[in-house]
Formats: C-alpha cells, structure tokens, sequence
C-alpha cells in the first residue's frame, strides 16, 4: 500500500484529502507543520506528499520540499503542493523550483488531485 503524507494547519483540508485519499486504498499520514513533516518523512518514508505551502512554525512548505528534495534518502518522494495565495504563476514556479511535481490552488477540484497523485505513483 503507497503512503501518502498530507501537510496542511486546516483540519478541513486534511480531513477532504483524506477522504478523498482512502478511496484510492492508501494509507495516509498527517503533519500540520513544516518540522513536523520533515519528521514524518525522514520515519517513514512516503511515497508522495501533498504539502500546503503557508504554515506556522519556522519551516514553510517551499523549505520543507527543497529540504526534503535535497536529501539522499527522500530526494525521491513525489511532492505535490497547494496553496491558497493568489500570484499563481509565480508561486507555481516557485513550488516547482523547489523540488514539487504539481502545484494546485485552493480550492482545488478532488478529483483533479486524485489523479494526480495517481499518475504521479504509478511512474
């Protein structure tokens, strides 16, 4: 069964993905933080992350991917972020450059997401 962590401060989003997630028969974990992802991947290796870019604590999701991205033991997960801010573009390409595979703004359409993720774990 593929991992998936999802990394987000709003309950709701988490719950949705979740939902959406379980669907798809994988096991999903959570972290509402950059640390606390940081230490969920590095414990458990997930296949794919789906992390929120604006988070409390000193680690935003940009960080948290290039740390992530930049490590030999977890260069390989799949990240795809989302984010509510509103420059499109420029936060797209600056998840990208980060390290992301995608880049979805809030709100999102489940289904579109889903995919995603699917295609993303099935290369």
């Amino acid at each position: 069964m593929k991992k998936i962590l999802i990394v987000d401060d709003r309950e709701d989003i988490v719950e949705l993905l979740e939902m959406t997630l379980k669907r798809g028969k994988f096991e999903v974990l959570r972290a509402d933080s950059g640390e606390s992802a940081l230490e969920i991947v590095r414990a458990q290796k997930p296949d794919l992350i789906i992390m929120d870019v604006i988070m409390p604590g000193e680690i935003n999701g940009l960080e948290a991917t290039r740390i992530i991205k930049g490590h030999p033991d977890t260069r390989d997960c799949k990240v795809i972020m989302i984010s509510g801010k509103g420059l499109e573009a420029a936060d797209r390409e600056a998840g990208l450059r980060a390290g992301a595979q995608d880049y979805f703004m809030k709100p999102f359409s489940p289904l579109a997401l889903i995919k995603r993720v699917d295609e993303l774990l099935r290369d």
